[in-house]
């Protein structure tokens, strides 16, 4: 089936056409129908499967079709990258439509956003804090919502945002469409859901909380104090381009940004802490091949949107086991392969065993390739 098929108008037809895109995805196919029909949605998808796209294009049709000066339609995500991305992707795909498409997020100037705000907006991105903020200083009316779009909801919940969500979800109309996107099916998201949609249609593509089959995933079990030689010698000796490594705190990631780009080895890292003008250089730089290691936390990297990344590392495992799930999920999208490697220490057997529960799979674990470990006996020997 084609796009076309779809019930798509001419305008993201040739938008999708630019793109070099002929064939919807499985979610696209599924959940483009049922937005087009105004109904509430609960999808379940993996990143990677094409989940921005399945609800972009039907809304930026639906909003061509009218016109206003404030919002018609809200995409909430949980974090800076991901609204990002997502505008990115409505500005891209409604390019031939009389859609205007406007992020707002913190950790930036929120002056040039109110002057977005006030110049006319047909589909709003954010995240819950800045948006809170412009509704306070009332520069920003919600009134006009008709379609509601709770994007990454499981990672809204992991991070606290449920009393946020919860006043947003008063400054908007009480008639309105509601869209529910998120990667992980736990049983808090499903309550969610029960609050949030009218007669959802439920929409999932892949087996429960499972991984991309197209993953390969491995486990090394290490010392702590080994792990970042390990790391630097798989680079070096895989010859790796890119690698995505996740660390469990913004510490953690400083220091093991210093770490590698004293083995020899470019690297940056992006968290919480970092603006937003670095982290976007960070990303750029790591897009276009400038360095080959970004080092992230969990928060940072949601929205992260990567083609062809050939490799994620766990460097240290997350403390929730559906966050395995999400991390390994940057790599092999879009139909490509991928190889997701993780770094377990004797502490953290606990957590891989929980993953391990998750995936319903007993993870491989792998012999540790011979690698010199600086200061160890063997480095010493060979010094000598």
């Amino acid at each position: 089936m084609s796009f076309s098929d779809l019930g798509l108008a001419p305008g993201l037809l040739r938008a999708l056409s630019d793109k070099g895109y002929s064939a919807p995805t499985p979610i696209q196919l599924q959940a483009i129908p049922a937005v087009l029909a105004e109904r509430d949605v609960l999808a379940g998808a993996q990143t990677g499967t094409g989940k921005t796209a399945a609800f972009v294009l039907p809304i930026l049709q639906r909003l061509a079709a009218g016109s206003g000066r404030s919002p018609r339609a809200l995409v909430l995500t949980p974090t800076r990258e991901l609204a990002a991305q997502v505008a990115d992707s409505a500005r891209s795909y409604g390019k031939y439509l009389p859609v205007r498409t406007t992020v707002v997020f913190g950790g930036v100037s929120i002056n040039p956003q109110i002057q977005a705000l006030r110049a006319g907006c047909d589909l709003l991105v954010a995240t819950p804090g800045r948006l809170l903020d412009l509704a306070e200083q009332g520069v920003l009316d919600l009134r006009n919502v008709g379609c509601f779009v709770l994007d990454e909801a499981d990672r809204m919940l992991d991070m606290g945002f449920i009393p946020a969500i919860r006043r947003v979800l008063k400054l908007l109309p009480a008639r309105r469409q509601n869209l529910m996107f998120s990667a992980t099916y736990s049983a808090p998201i499903r309550e969610l859901a029960g609050r949030l949609l009218r007669a959802p249609e439920h929409i999932e593509v892949a087996a429960r909380n499972a991984p991309a089959e197209r993953i390969e995933q491995q486990v090394y079990r290490v010392p702590k104090e080994h792990k970042r030689h390990l790391l630097a010698h798989l680079i070096r000796a895989g010859q790796w381009a890119q690698v995505l490594v996740f660390t469990r705190t913004k510490h953690g990631a400083n220091r093991l940004t210093q770490q590698l780009e004293s083995s020899g080895i470019r690297a940056a890292a992006i968290h919480g802490n970092k603006s937003q003008g670095a982290r976007v250089r960070a990303l750029s730089d790591f897009k276009e091949r400038r360095i080959t290691a970004l080092v992230a936390t969990e928060v940072a990297a949601r929205g992260l949107d990567i083609k062809e990344l050939p490799h994620v590392v766990n460097y240290e495992l997350p403390n929730v086991p559906e966050d395995y799930v999400h991390r390994i999920g940057r790599t092999a999208r879009a139909g490509g392969a991928g190889c997701a490697i993780s770094l377990v220490a004797p502490d953290e057997m606990p957590l891989l065993r929980d993953i391990e529960k998750l995936l319903a799979r007993t993870l491989a674990v792998s012999a540790l390739p011979t690698h010199t470990v600086p200061g160890s006996p063997a480095a010493r020997a060979a010094a000598a």
